[in-house]
This record gives C-alpha cells, structure tokens and sequence, in this order.
C-alpha cells in the first residue's frame, strides 16, 4: 500500500491536511483548481527568475491556498525568504501585481477578488522534502556523484532531528545509456502507517543526459 499510494492523500484527515482550502460547487471546480495551479506555477517561476538559490534551502517548501468569497490567500513557506525581500524589497507587492494580472488576463480570477500574499520562514529547512530535493537537483546538475548527493542529503535531514528518509533517484543516472532506479533510506520511514507523519515530494531535474526523477520521503514523527 505505501508504494502505491501517495503518502500525503493517504493520510490526508489524520496527520496531514489540505494544502488548498475552498469550497466550490462542481461546475465551477475545475476553475478553482486551475486557478490554483497558475497561482503555484506564477510564485515558482517569479521566485526562480528573481532569486539565485545556491543550496537549496533558501526556495519554496509549499504554498497554502486559502479561498474566501471576496478574498484569495496565499502563504509561501520558504527557507529564506530574505534573499528575495533583500534583492528585491517590494517583491511582495511585485508579485501580488503580476499574479492578479495573471489570474484576470486568463480569466481565472475577478478583478473585485483581493489578492493577499504572505511569506513565512521554514524553521528547519532540510527537514523539507522539497527544499531537500532543490539541493540534490542543483548537485546532480553540477555533476556531482548521486551517491555523494544522497549521502549529503541525509546528514542534512539528520541534523533536522527527523527520524527516518528514503531519498530514489531515477533516470539516467551519471549518463548511463541505461536508465535505472537508485535508493538509499535511512532509520524507520514506515509508509504502511497512516499515524505516522511522512511529507513526501515528487521532483524533476534536467540535466545535460536528459530528466531525472527525485523522491523524497521524511519521517518526522509519529502519533
């Protein structure tokens, strides 16, 4: 069951909750959802475009969307959010501008709708599987060694005081013509258990021998 299921829907009403909270009648669901997206996608490529990340741990761990009839909020949970806020001081207001635009050009979005952007520090950044995976993708794009990549990353989530990882890699990995699967794990990361608090991503890297696929799963604890 825990290699078939994705572990955040899983345990979705016992450890973990929606990143996306609305309400909308089913003719109307599949716009709210598609605003959704755009909002993610518009946030990720604004803050990639606007800020150099060097390790990893300063990007974007999630991004909470809370709907309202007359109002839209947006937290972004980032590791450093001062890189960008120093580079550029009115990123916050740049961004609610560009967004909003954004939404009422693709007419996903009320011009009388507010928009309101909030930006939150991650209080241990590798104890985050998609801050995790920016690392080990900015390694693997350096051409660094996978194994060394992986090792790395694990002495970095031990640190966070988390009890357990599972980091696989996929593709073709170091260039091989083949294109193979390779995992490392780490103390008890118990996917069977729906108590247990697991955060788990799915990330793609692009590299020169083509894309590669991250996984990460962190057992943080358990109820």
């Amino acid at each position: 069951m825990g290699q078939k299921i994705n572990p955040l829907g899983f345990r979705l009403g016992t450890t973990q909750s929606h990143h996306s909270v609305w309400f909308a009648q089913p003719k109307s669901y599949s716009e709210n959802l598609q605003e959704d997206k755009k909002i993610r996608d518009c946030i990720q490529n604004y803050v990639q475009k606007n800020m150099k990340i060097s390790s990893g741990s300063e990007g974007i761990a999630r991004i909470k969307i809370q709907k309202e009839i007359d109002l839209i909020g947006v937290i972004i949970y980032m590791g450093d959010p001062t890189l960008l806020i120093e580079s550029r001081p009115l990123a916050i207001e740049e961004l609610q501008r560009n967004l909003q635009k954004e939404l009422v050009q693709n007419k996903l979005h009320s011009a009388n709708r507010k928009l309101n952007i909030a930006i939150k520090r991650v209080a241990k950044p590798y104890g985050q599987p998609n801050l995790l995976a920016e690392f080990i993708a900015l390694q693997l794009k350096n051409r660094v060694s996978f194994r060394k990549a992986m090792k790395k990353a694990i002495e970095l989530t031990e640190q966070a005081g988390t009890k357990g990882i599972q980091v696989q890699i996929a593709g073709r990995i170091d260039g091989k013509e083949i294109a193979r699967v390779e995992w490392i794990r780490e103390g008890r990361v118990p996917l069977q258990t729906i108590r247990a608090k697991i955060d788990y991503c799915s990330y793609t890297v692009r590299t020169i021998y083509g894309a590669l696929g991250i996984k990460i799963w962190i057992f943080a604890d358990e109820e």
